[in-house]
């Protein structure tokens, strides 16, 4: 993600999804459901007449198949919409802890969620009751114990920022063209088309002046001025200069830089660690990275060293950024895939015509025009015989046989649409 696609960042809460259960004695063969029937944590969706429900593992009704729409269990809640616009959030009991009469809702977040009504923006507590009242024209979730909210200040709608305290009163007064929220101890405030920090008194502690500037992320941020970025530490001083046209956000130690069109890495001491001279890179995940010269691709590690040669195409857009998924990347040369594990070397020859990462310790391969898949070892463990197929997720996988979408489980048994087959 590079500085200007962080400072266009939305204000949307993130949650982590709960871990979906991989055993498979935890699904159900319900054929005419025609949904996907999988636990989360004990819980399963359930679908009936065109609405959805949940129940327990042990065949418990937690709730009807009375929902519209469901979202799944996050952190023991779980979104549901009755109707359009009559959102509401059920626990992992089935309680709706917040009845389903808002035009939308957020997840809790600092112990409160955002909600929708009539247009405005306010605040319910865990118990449901509204806390903050719905006079905001946006709002964020809250972070660090603050959220943004904006108010109109003129008759043509024209929007001022600040930031509001749990008990809903103004912290931070309304007076920016934009605000972004609270992270490691700071806010990107904008102001006359330029960006700069605040601490949790509204004090500037640096100047209103770039034209970029990135959220805190793990001590570190980025900030451009006459064009320039640099890489700023925790105190808010530059740890380079500011002479690069474009940075990524610091991964695993490492920031990309780009200077005179190319890409190189240099670490969180400013130090170069790979010279400018690659057209594409992405950051750093499990001490790889991918990078681009001249139409091909490879793989560099932490020191720089080549690990996969840049020799490779990308022919096919599911090989994209050549991550290790199951120790092994899908790479592709000449019209050929194959996978390699993290020192470069290749585990699975390159003589498929298309394929799909690993996913559940299975990938989808295509040997001519049939598709099927192998293990980490690249044995074929469901044979060559599909039309199409996709990835596995919770144990399942689409694929297309005879015209027919069905969805087979890791053994290769069909578990869903499969009457038509027949």
């Amino acid at each position: 993600m590079n500085v200007r696609t962080i400072v266009l960042a939305t204000l949307a809460t993130l949650f982590c999804v709960s871990a979906l259960a991989q055993n498979d004695s935890l699904y159900v063969d319900e054929e005419e459901c025609g949904c996907d029937l999988y636990f989360i944590n004990g819980i399963q969706k359930t679908y009936k007449d065109g609405r959805f429900g949940f129940k327990r593992y042990d065949g418990k009704i937690l709730t009807p198949n009375k929902y519209l729409e469901t979202d799944r269990f996050q952190n023991g809640y779980c979104k549901v919409w009755l109707e359009v616009g009559k959102c509401g959030l059920i626990d992992s009991t089935g309680h709706e802890v917040i009845p389903c009469q808002y035009e939308d809702l957020d997840y809790f977040s600092c112990g409160l969620a955002r909600f929708l009504q009539n247009n405005r923006y306010g605040f319910l507590d865990m118990a449901g009751n509204i806390v903050i009242p719905a006079t905001y024209a946006s709002a964020s979730s809250f972070y660090e114990d603050l959220a943004v909210v904006s108010v109109i200040t003129d008759s043509i709608g024209t929007l001022a920022f600040g930031f509001i305290d749990k008990k809903g009163q103004m912290a931070i007064p309304a007076i920016y063209e934009y605000a972004y929220p609270f992270t490691e101890g700071v806010a990107v405030v904008k102001a006359y088309e330029r960006y700069g920090f605040i601490d949790r008194s509204g004090k500037e502690v640096l100047p209103i002046k770039y034209e970029i500037l990135g959220q805190m992320q793990d001590g570190f941020t980025f900030a451009a001025y006459n064009g320039e970025a640099a890489l700023l530490g925790k105190d808010l001083k530059p740890i380079t200069p500011f002479i690069y046209e474009d940075m990524q956000r610091v991964s695993e130690g490492m920031c990309a830089v780009k200077k005179d069109g190319l890409w190189g890495f240099v670490n969180t001491k400013g130090k170069t660690i790979v010279p400018c001279k690659y057209d594409e890179v992405t950051s750093f995940k499990n001490g790889l990275a991918m990078v681009v010269e001249k139409g091909r691709y490879g793989i560099i590690n932490k020191k720089g060293r080549i690990v996969l040669p840049v020799e490779y195409g990308n022919a096919s857009l599911r090989s994209n950024a050549y991550v290790l998924r199951d120790g092994l990347a899908l790479v592709e040369k000449d019209g050929r895939f194959g996978f390699v594990n993290a020192k470069g070397k290749v585990v699975v020859p390159l003589i498929y015509t298309n394929a799909y990462p690993f996913s559940e310790g299975l990938a989808a391969v295509r040997d001519g025009v049939w598709w099927g898949f192998i293990d980490t070892t690249g044995k074929m463990v469901i044979a060559v015989q599909y039309e199409s197929a996709s990835y596995f997720e919770s144990g399942r996988a689409e694929v297309v046989k005879n015209g027919v979408i069905h969805m087979i489980n890791k053994d290769g048994k069909c578990v869903k649409n499969c009457k038509k087959l027949r």
